[in-house]
């Protein structure tokens, strides 16, 4: 029975587990890199009034640095793992169908304000994932955005983010 799963295991395709952690030990690498890099531009010496601000976010950026360098050693010189795939094709295709949009959502947000980018990303989703009518998709999109305005911006009177491309916003009147 193990040589049948092992035999299985051998014929799936996706990413292998040294390649996933290789690629996040970069990837935080490079932001501890950074942090470093800001820390030292922030200053990272203890001042006669305390540290300066740079000083423990340095430590913070130089710890990640030395265990990505450690994870990343491991991952290259370590034992090879025989063939074992941490993520199939077909299961990061299906995270990536909610990453990218989410990602996209965030996005819009910055340009187009909250509610519309809500509007679009419900529109798309529905339609896109849910296999739901346009229709459908535009009449519950716009009324989860009209509800949340409502909610927000008339009884709270919090307004939220309208966009840096939002016509309403010059202070200039």
């Amino acid at each position: 029975m193990d040589e049948k799963q092992s035999s299985g295991d051998a014929a799936r395709h996706g990413i292998s587990v040294r390649a996933a952690e290789v690629t996040v030990a970069l990837i935080l690498l490079a932001l501890g890199g950074l942090v470093v890099l800001d820390s030292v531009r922030l200053g990272l010496r203890w001042d006669s009034d305390g540290p300066q601000a740079g000083y423990f976010p340095f430590y913070i950026g130089l710890i990640i640095c030395i265990a990505s360098l450690v994870t990343l050693a491991r991952a290259l010189f370590g034992k090879a793992d025989s063939g074992h795939i941490f993520v199939e094709w077909g299961q990061l295709k299906l995270v990536l169908s909610v990453l990218v949009p989410a990602g996209l959502f965030v996005l819009g947000v910055q340009l187009i304000g909250i509610y519309v980018a809500a509007t679009a990303y419900i529109v798309v989703f529905m339609i896109w994932l849910g296999k739901y009518g346009w229709l459908k998709s535009l009449v519950l999109g716009l009324t989860v955005s009209v509800v949340m305005f409502l909610m927000f911006e008339v009884w709270f009177k919090v307004p939220l983010y309208k966009g840096a491309f939002n016509p309403l916003s010059f202070t200039g009147y």
